[in-house]
């Protein structure tokens, strides 16, 4: 997967850092027992996804090829004859 850029694009790394935020602040607020500030915190990993995906739409994201398939064929299974 290192040679495939999968996420290596400013939408992803954005929308990740957003929701990894408010993850962080949705912990903190659930080990003072706050449940608006966690919900809040909530909010801001939901707005991290909807960033990631506005910034895609933009032409900031990894552009799909058209034709190819979501996946690779590796080849035949161990043990398989040909």
């Amino acid at each position: 997967m290192a040679g495939s850029s999968h996420g290596h694009t400013p939408a992803a790394w954005t929308g990740v850092t957003i929701a990894f935020i408010g993850f962080c602040v949705a912990g903190a607020f659930m080990v003072l027992a706050n449940p608006v500030g966690f919900w809040a915190g909530m909010g801001v990993v939901v707005l991290g996804g909807i960033v990631g995906w506005i910034m895609k739409i933009m032409g900031l994201g990894m552009p799909k090829e058209a034709g190819k398939p979501h996946f690779e064929k590796r080849g035949e299974p161990a043990g398989a004859k040909s």
